[in-house]
């Protein structure tokens, strides 16, 4: 987000006990960045699928063992051949402005998330091999695919293709990014930019997931969701008790909070990749295999990690997150060793020094472009950054670490002006390897984000991950999948670090908050306040 601060499958808070009360709102402040649409289509990045979460709702969904469960479809079947999918969808399901839920909607979002003039990323990445939908009935909607695709089911699990009302998608972009109309609990009734937005209870609602604690309408009556990007300020409010949850807890409020009684901690890492920094192998230093070996031998991050985490955070070897059952990790590959990166920067003919003690070759300094994310990325991690800055010093790699915000953090990697990035992905389950390792990942969505950023271009992985992505074998597909995950870790492409963190803070007045067992965004649907 250790009993309930380590890993593991998110689960309800531990203030969950006691006969539920309707009524009451509940204040909401959140770390990450303030969405510039609330439409998750657009774009498709986590601060939309947080909020996005309490007014969208998705076709399907996971319970806590990662299965698969009815949402907003009841059923659903594969063909034998794996080119169609025929979903059943749940009656009597409206949108908030009236309309039905039907196939015929479930056609509008697939084609609204694949019109390049919608921006997607995430959702438009997913939705890779789904050549079409057509409404067999009102109720049946059939997914045609250009080949198999074992990892459909997951993809529709997430908040970036949940299911928008029709009528509203028709609307201009600017408008439906306001005020997103979907099936959910909630309604989205006004945004306050740079402050907050407003979310009312819908109180013909009628559609949870199958795992919900309850049916009907949401006890809150609403949700005031507030931007709180300082991480001190955010703490501060919830002991005083002006917001009620708060995410992004950082890992020394953490600490201070499992000493506090009014507080309890939600730990809910995200599934899809580990956090980890990218190395672009597309251009100078990193071409060259021995250059990317020596940085991670260079880079202290086991040290860091346990220092900077106090023990929040898990050192990850893995490209997938510890919450994938797939991932495969290799730590002999991470062993921190400053004698044997001095070696292969020899070899890679870094054989002379500037006066500052950084590595040259023929004049040119070792010099690395770190842009990174200050919304995305909390103080402890830019934290880490500058200690493998300093312990890479040794090995004499200058890395600019470049702060700056999101729009200008996508605009640098678009424009290639970086030798390493961490770049957080989220996706349910390990086809996310192929959004962020296929050759096909290094072309831009038309939102203009690719995301292979090791610019990874590998025929073999290719195959591996299409393959993976075709079988419905378990075993085999494992096999697959951990294939791929040694190509990326053997050809030092990439430094995991940890799981991305959700970690959720909470006063004693609420109770029944749990963590979606697919991206682990907080839902407020079973959530009361007693104050």
């Amino acid at each position: 987000m250790l009993a309930a601060c380590t890993g593991g499958t998110p689960s309800g808070s531990a203030g969950s006990t006691g006969t539920p009360v309707s009524g009451g709102t509940l204040v909401y402040a959140t770390g990450d960045a303030e969405p510039t649409c609330l439409d998750p289509h657009v774009g498709g990045n986590y601060p939309q699928a947080l909020v996005a979460t309490q007014y969208l709702e998705e076709l399907v969904s996971r319970d806590k063992t990662g299965t698969i469960i009815p949402w907003l479809a009841t059923a659903w079947k594969e063909s034998a051949d794996g080119l169609s999918w025929d979903f059943t969808l749940k009656p009597g399901v409206t949108f908030t402005d009236g309309t039905p839920f039907n196939a015929a909607a479930v056609a509008a979002n697939v084609a609204h998330l694949q019109n390049p003039a919608t921006g997607s990323s995430t959702g438009y990445l997913a939705l890779a091999k789904v050549t079409g939908v057509e409404a067999l009935d009102a109720q049946t909607a059939r997914f045609t695919l250009s080949s198999p695709d074992s990892a459909l089911l997951d993809s529709l699990s997430q908040p970036w293709l949940a299911m928008e009302s029709p009528t509203a998608l028709a609307r201009s972009q600017a408008e439906n990014c306001e005020s997103p109309v979907g099936t959910g609990p909630f309604i989205v009734k006004q945004w306050n930019k740079q402050q907050s937005i407003s979310l009312v209870r819908n109180d013909n609602y009628t559609s949870p997931p199958a795992d919900a604690a309850h049916t009907g309408a949401a006890y809150l009556d609403g949700i005031e969701w507030r931007f709180l990007p300082d991480s001190a300020s955010r703490f501060a409010a919830l002991q005083a008790g002006t917001v009620d949850v708060i995410d992004n807890a950082q890992p020394d409020t953490i600490i201070q909070a499992q000493k506090n009684q009014q507080l309890s901690y939600l730990n809910a890492p995200r599934p899809g990749a580990s956090n980890r920094i990218e190395l672009n192998s597309s251009t100078a230093p990193f071409d060259d295999p021995n250059v990317r070996e020596a940085f991670i031998r260079s880079a202290d991050v086991d040290s860091a990690v346990s220092s900077l985490f106090f023990g929040t955070a898990k050192r990850s070897y893995s490209p997938l997150s510890s919450a994938e059952p797939l991932a495969y990790s290799e730590p002999s590959v991470f062993t921190y060793d400053q004698a044997a990166a001095a070696k292969l920067l020899d070899a890679a003919g870094y054989t002379d020094r500037t006066p500052d003690g950084y590595r040259e070759k023929n004049g040119q300094v070792l010099e690395l472009t770190f842009p990174v994310s200050t919304n995305q990325s909390i103080p402890a991690e830019q934290s880490l950054f500058q200690q493998i800055q300093a312990t890479a010093k040794q090995a004499g790699f200058k890395i600019d670490l470049q702060p700056m915000d999101l729009s200008s953090w996508y605009a640098a990697l678009a424009a290639d002006k970086y030798n390493l990035v961490d770049a957080p992905y989220t996706k349910v389950g390990p086809d996310v390897l192929r959004i962020l390792y296929d050759s096909a990942g290094t072309v831009p969505a038309p939102s203009g984000y690719f995301a292979n950023l090791s610019q990874l271009k590998d025929p073999s992985l290719d195959a591996l991950l299409e393959q993976a992505a075709a079988t419905s074998d378990e075993t085999q597909r494992s096999s697959l999948y951990q294939q791929a995950q040694k190509v990326v870790l053997d050809g030092f492409y990439i430094l995991p670090l940890y799981d991305q963190q959700n970690g959720y803070l909470e006063q004693s007045v609420a109770h029944g908050l749990r963590a979606m067992p697919t991206v682990s965004t907080p839902t407020m649907y079973d959530v009361w306040v007693q104050r």
